[in-house]
């Protein structure tokens, strides 16, 4: 690809491109974490549950979340979830 004529350098535009597209599936798996952790909380079921620590540790898996934020995060709502069913 040659050099274009606005001052930029190709690599420049390259890195753009990437953190554009990292950017919107990092909010991807984030919206992901907060719709299930929500839907967790509200019907404390141990499989809406499953299904919120696994799109937890998806994330933290991709470096999308901190280990140690994924853990805190299940604890928290598996913490909440028993809590209510007594």
């Amino acid at each position: 690809m040659a050099k274009l004529k606005t001052g930029r350098h190709t690599s420049a535009l390259k890195a753009q491109r990437q953190a554009e597209k990292r950017t919107s599936q990092n909010k991807g798996l984030k919206k992901n974490i907060r719709v299930s952790t929500k839907t967790a909380s509200a019907k404390k079921d141990a499989a809406s549950v499953g299904k919120a620590c696994s799109a937890i540790d998806k994330a933290a898996k991709k470096g999308v979340l901190h280990w140690k934020a994924a853990a805190r995060k299940k604890s928290r709502l598996v913490k909440a979830v028993k809590k209510a069913a007594k």
